[in-house]
Formats: structure tokens, sequence, C-alpha cells
């Protein structure tokens, strides 16, 4: 890599072992002339552990400043310059700073590539002993309960296995709150600290789970939850439910999203199956 490369390079970072660095990112990190990175504190970590000293000048780039870092680093692209993007761990721009930066330069059409590597995404898949064939990645878990809520209601019909990550301080309330969304037999696994020294996976049902993170869970988060299981449910079968739970001051359009995700059928449907019964 030299400094006429004139490209973004995302590089993928250890999740917690430094010996799952890839030698790609090694050499990288010596060469590149910019290292954008999220914690530039876990950079000198990193680079100490992998032996490593970066050359290049060392930018802080997470979500706060990201927007703001832009412009310096899109010029010292269009000099020429390699600029390097890490985040602590992991893959950056998935749920990581980078995104932006790589969304500004394709819109200027600047080189970008990719160092792959470790992801807590599929490492977690991977391990969670689900279905691994059709997944998707939900991000972090709402914080709030009303929004929570509704995204679990969305979920409920999912079909993939679904990954995302969580808070230890909230991982307790939100197994708790799926199992009554999705139903306490859902399967899931909460993986804690992924390659590192006290990782743990611990696989069971949503209320299984819910039970064993009551008392506190530590340390780095995600969570995997199998995919809903087709249901044959006519759609006329649900509104009497519906009518019920409407009729107790619950909001249509809220318990027919919910029903209809639960059973796996249109909300729209099943929404206008209501409004139909009611003439």
């Amino acid at each position: 890599m030299t400094s006429a490369s004139g490209r973004l390079v995302l590089a993928a970072t250890p999740l917690g072992d430094p010996g799952d660095a890839s030698a790609r990112l090694i050499e990288a990190l010596g060469s590149a002339n910019v290292i954008a990175a999220e914690d530039t504190r876990r950079l000198r970590t990193l680079a100490s552990a992998l032996g490593v000293s970066p050359s290049g000048r060392v930018v802080s780039f997470y979500e706060d400043v990201e927007t703001a870092r832009l412009p310096k680093l899109l010029e010292a692209l269009r000099d020429g310059e390699t600029v390097l993007v890490v985040t602590d761990a992991g893959m950056p721009s998935v749920s990581d700073p980078g995104f932006r930066l790589v969304a500004a330069c394709v819109e200027e059409d600047l080189p970008v590539t990719c160092l792959p590597g470790p992801s807590a995404v599929t490492t977690a898949l991977a391990l969670s002993g689900l279905p691994c064939d059709r997944f998707c990645f939900e991000g972090f878990a709402p914080r709030k309960p009303g929004e929570r809520t509704k995204w679990l209601a969305e979920l409920a019909g999912e079909r993939r296995t679904v990954v995302f990550f969580e808070s230890p301080h909230r991982v307790a309330s939100l197994l708790s709150d799926a199992a009554a969304a999705l139903g306490e037999s859902r399967r899931a696994a909460v993986c804690r600290e992924l390659t590192k020294t006290y990782e743990e996976v611990k696989r069971g049902t949503l209320a299984e789970l819910a039970e064993w993170a009551a008392d506190g869970v530590r340390g780095e988060i995600t969570v995997v939850l199998e995919g809903a299981t087709p249901r044959q449910v006519e759609v006329s079968d649900l509104v009497p439910e519906v009518a019920d739970r409407v009729a107790s001051g619950e909001r249509l359009k809220t318990v027919a999203a919910e029903v209809a995700g639960a059973a796996g059928v249109s909300t729209k449907e099943l929404y206008a199956a209501v409004l139909a019964a009611r003439k």
C-alpha cells in the first residue's frame, strides 16, 4: 500500500483477541497516511499488541464527530492519500462509524476497498446453533419502551434468523419483553464477550434466557433470535381477537400489527378485514 493509492480502506479489527488480526490489517496500520479511529487509545493499544507503529496521522472518528471529520478526510483522499478507517472492534460502518464517509466517497467516485475480518454479527450467528441460511441484522435494539414494543411486533412474523446488538444493562428487560411479544418458546442465543477470555454463548428459549439474565449480564452482547415458524392461519380467524382488544381500549392499527405479526399474515389484510366486519 503506497501513499499514492488515494483510497479509503475499511479494516475489520479483532473483537477481542489480537491474534485474529489479519496480515493486511497490520500492514495497513503501518503504512496508511491517515488512520481514522473510533477510539485512538484503543487503536494505540491494538497497534502495540500487533507490534506495529502507525506512521500516518491518527484522528478520532467516533459517532459524534463523524460528520465534522468528513471534509478533511475527503480532502486527503482527493490528494492521493490512503485513509484507513478502524473501529473499536469488528467491521466499520456495521453499527459503527464509517457509513457516511463511504457514501461521500461513492458520491465523488473516490476508490473504496475493504480489509475483511472479524464481525460480531456473523460470529454470533455461526455460534448460535440457529439456521444461518437466511438472516437479517437489526443493529441495536430500540431503547425506548414504546419503540421496542413496535419493533418486537414487527419481528413477530420475521421468518429469517435475526441478529442484533444490545447493552448489557438492558438485555434482561429486552429478553423479558421478547418472550412476552414473541412467545416464551421462541429460541435464541445470547453471545457475550466474543473471542475474549470470558466468552459465553447462552442458548435456550426466550423464557429461559430472560430468567438467566435477570441477575445481570456483563460485557459486549450480541443476540441471535430464531425466525418465526409459518402458521396456517386465516385472516378472518384473527378478527375477533383484534376486535376484542380494540373494544378494551387499544388502538386498531397497533393491535392489527401485533396480531398479524405474531400470526405471520399481512397487517393490511387483517386491518381491512376488521373494518369490513364492522359493516
